[in-house]
C-alpha cells in the first residue's frame, strides 16, 4: 500500500510541474501589453504555486498543516480558473485553446478537494 501512495504522491508531483509548465508556456506566448499581460501575470503566479503548496504538504507536521498548506494550493488553483475565465471571457484567447488546461484545472481542484476533505473526515472536522 505504501508503495501506491508514494506512486500517486510522485504522480501528483509530475502532474502540478507540468501544469504550471504549461501555465508558463501559455504566459510565453501571449502579448505582453495591456489587459492580457496584467491577466497573465496573475495567472503565472497562481498557476504555479499549487505545485509548491504540494511539496509542503507532503511535509506537514501534522494534519492542521498538511490540510492549510493544500487548502493554499486549493486557492491558487481557483484563482487560475478565474484568470483563465477572463481570458476566454475577454476574448483575450479562444476557449478551444484553453479547454484542457481548464480541464486539468478543474480535475486538479477535484484531487486537492478530496484530499483535503479526506483528513478532515478522519480527523472528525467534516461529517
Amino acid at each position: 500500500m505504501k508503495d501506491e501512495t508514494e506512486e500517486n504522491v510522485r504522480d501528483l508531483r509530475v502532474r502540478l510541474r507540468e501544469y504550471a509548465l504549461r501555465i508558463l508556456k501559455l504566459y510565453d506566448s501571449l502579448p505582453k501589453y495591456g489587459a492580457v499581460h496584467v491577466i497573465t501575470s496573475q495567472l503565472v503566479r497562481s498557476g504555479t504555486s499549487p505545485g509548491a503548496h504540494y511539496r509542503e504538504a507532503c511535509r506537514a507536521k501534522s494534519d492542521a498543516d498538511f490540510i492549510s498548506k493544500m487548502e493554499g494550493g486549493l486557492q491558487e488553483l481557483d484563482e487560475s480558473d478565474y484568470w483563465l475565465d477572463l481570458l476566454v471571457g475577454g476574448r483575450h484567447v479562444e476557449e478551444g485553446r484553453l479547454q484542457p488546461l481548464i480541464t486539468e484545472t478543474n480535475e486538479l481542484i477535484a484531487i486537492f478537494v478530496s484530499m483535503v476533505n479526506k483528513v478532515k473526515r478522519r480527523k472528525k472536522l467534516v461529517k
